[in-house]
């Protein structure tokens, strides 16, 4: 099963595609315009993404996923069949798929991009550490141990992996993670972040993975 955001704004695609999509047992998030996208993008496994788009276009709004998501696979939808549209889409865009299409060559399609991106992130090595993506596992390479870490730390580390070498300010991981809006002074995000590096670093008083930027927020680099 994926998690999937799909962009569509003509209502009788959408609906189509929506009931294909979840009948195959895909998670189908539908948004008719870019408007609210942003909130469901660290949640996200593959983007489906209409050309036509009120608003921003698809164009617009995929190069600027793919600037903040360099490892979100996109697959673009048009009925424009142009040389230089498909070039211009393929140029961020990991599929293009001209309509009308079969709900087979989509399926298949999705299928395809999201083994291959699995598979180019199924393990992550980050510094001494060992992260098995897929399944949630934390493993120290050197002592061969799991790391064990509660939901919430591995929601927290997830999202930073998400964003790799990417600068978060306090407000994008509370909200990012919390899912709720930053309120200064809480000192909820502190305390996960001490308890993560406590678990997952050489030495926590000197942390190398999560990163302090100091007055900005944090990053973990690889």
């Amino acid at each position: 099963m994926a998690r999937v955001l799909y962009l569509e704004d003509e209502r009788d695609i959408g609906e189509w595609v929506l009931k294909d999509l979840t009948s195959r047992g895909h998670d189908v998030k539908w948004l008719t315009s870019g408007e609210g996208m942003d909130a469901h993008l660290s949640e996200t496994d593959i983007v489906i993404l209409d050309v036509m788009l009120p608003g921003l276009d698809g164009f617009s709004l995929g190069r600027r996923i793919k600037k903040d998501y360099q490892e979100l696979p996109i697959i673009m939808l048009s009925a424009r069949t142009s040389v230089e549209d498909k070039i211009e889409g393929l140029d961020f865009a990991d599929d293009y798929v001209t309509k009308p299409f079969h709900p087979d060559e989509l399926a298949a399609r999705l299928e395809v991009l999201l083994r291959r991106f699995q598979k180019q992130d199924e393990v992550l090595e980050l510094q001494h550490l060992l992260i098995y993506l897929k399944d949630g596992i934390v493993i120290d390479r050197e002592s061969e141990m799991e790391i064990p870490l509660t939901g919430k730390q591995y929601h927290l580390f997830q999202f930073f992996i998400k964003h790799i070498n990417q600068i978060l300010t306090k407000e994008q991981l509370y909200e990012g993670v919390w899912g709720e809006r930053y309120i200064e002074g809480d000192k909820t995000l502190m305390v996960h972040i001490r308890y993560l590096r406590e678990k997952i670093e050489k030495n926590p008083a000197s942390p190398t993975i999560i990163q302090t930027i100091r007055g900005i927020g944090y990053r973990v680099k690889a």
